[in-house]
């Protein structure tokens, strides 16, 4: 459980780039470096978050803590990868912008945005060769990005994904799959899920924080899609609370820290329980972030024996290739038009590639690299 916590503290403290360059992430340290889990086995779980309401890369997180450590373990996860972002958008609330302000900060950030285009780039390319080496499949993966490109929408998402599972439970089935056991179903957490999700209005009017943790929750289990997203959900949880510009303020912070963008969460919570700021950052960002965890302990027995067998893995695959399309698309959107504004910023992000894809240097190295060049730019002009 320390190597849980200790691993995604760290990799919190570098995530920039949104739940795309998260995924990127991940996949080089616990399945390249690590090991933990082989590229079908990710692929799987991020799969699965694509299903399921709630934030998709802390989810797939949660999910490899668990498969590590049990729910134990997805808690240490969910707590390292979280912290750093939660108690910078805290101390946002509570302090001022001041923290954000310095123009080394924000090199710092340009930096890391380029980092996440590499890493992205190379998730893209890896998991392009493991689940699109049949040309349906990489038909299915361009059609995806093509669609999201196109017209980017939580709508358009989930029928690319519903296509992908249908052709390929139709074309791409495994006969050589062995069949997976018994499905193992877990009602307990998806039975506090809807008692939480129909409950909680009822109760919201007991107290001030049951209406806090009530608003968050019902956000978390609504919001299809994660990172941006969760947005306008936000916006209405939120309501006449809370000024508008003050609203935009921890949106614009959450993109520009590492991270999972949910824990806006923490930021809006300070700021509507002034009077005890941090337990109002900690009920929210625990009732945004719950339910789903709550689902991904439901459903990830199920889904991973069913992966297994031959009809389901067909459809894991067709859904895999529009993931990687998913995550193509994403690429463009919002991670390289949100870093490279230069031929400057480009060649960077080309000697970054070089550097990770074919040197094979460490992340932290990249970190380092990135963040120099970002306030080295900065401080200059360029």
């Amino acid at each position: 459980m320390w190597e849980l916590f200790w691993r995604f503290l760290a990799l919190g403290c570098i995530s920039f780039g949104g739940p795309a360059a998260h995924m990127g992430y991940f996949r080089t340290v616990f399945v390249e470096r690590l090991k933990w889990l082989d590229e079908t086995a990710y692929g799987r779980l991020i799969a699965l978050s694509q299903f399921l309401p709630g934030p998709s890369s802390s989810q797939v997180g949660f999910a490899i803590g668990y498969q590590r450590a049990g729910v134990p373990g997805g808690v240490a996860v969910f707590l390292g990868f979280t912290l750093p972002s939660f108690l910078l958008l805290f101390l946002l609330a509570t302090a001022g912008g001041t923290l954000t302000d310095t123009v080394y900060f924000g090199g710092f950030v340009k930096g890391l945005k380029l980092l996440a285009v590499v890493v992205v780039a190379d998730a893209v390319l890896s998991m392009y060769a493991t689940f699109c080496k049949r040309r349906l499949a990489g038909a299915l993966c361009i059609l995806t990005a093509t669609a999201l490109l196109i017209v980017p929408s939580t709508a358009v998402q989930f029928t690319v994904l519903a296509a992908g599972a249908l052709v390929g439970w139709r074309f791409l089935r495994a006969p050589e799959t062995p069949p997976g056991g018994k499905v193992r179903f877990s009602w307990l957490p998806l039975t506090l899920f809807f008692i939480l999700l129909i409950g909680l209005p009822f109760l919201a009017r007991l107290s001030p924080d049951l209406d806090l943790f009530s608003r968050f929750y019902q956000t978390g289990s609504l919001v299809f899609g994660g990172g941006h997203v969760v947005l306008p959900l936000l916006q209405q949880t939120v309501g006449e609370v809370l000024p508008i510009d003050r609203f935009l303020l921890g949106y614009a912070a959450a993109q520009a820290i590492p991270g999972p963008m949910f824990t806006m969460s923490a930021f809006l919570g300070a700021e509507m329980t002034p009077d005890h700021a941090l337990i109002g950052a900690l009920i929210a960002a625990l009732g945004i972030f719950l339910p789903g965890f709550l689902l991904i302990l439901s459903f990830h027995d199920t889904w991973e024996t069913l992966a297994r067998k031959p009809g389901a893995a067909g459809a894991v695959a067709g859904v895999n290739a529009s993931v990687v399309g998913l995550l193509l698309a994403a690429l463009y959107q919002p991670v390289f038009v949100n870093a490279v504004f230069s031929p400057l910023d480009l060649s960077l992000a080309i000697v970054g590639f070089f550097m990770l894809r074919v040197l094979r240097l460490p992340i932290l190295v990249l970190v380092l690299f990135f963040a120099v060049a970002g306030i080295s730019k900065t401080v200059v002009g360029f």
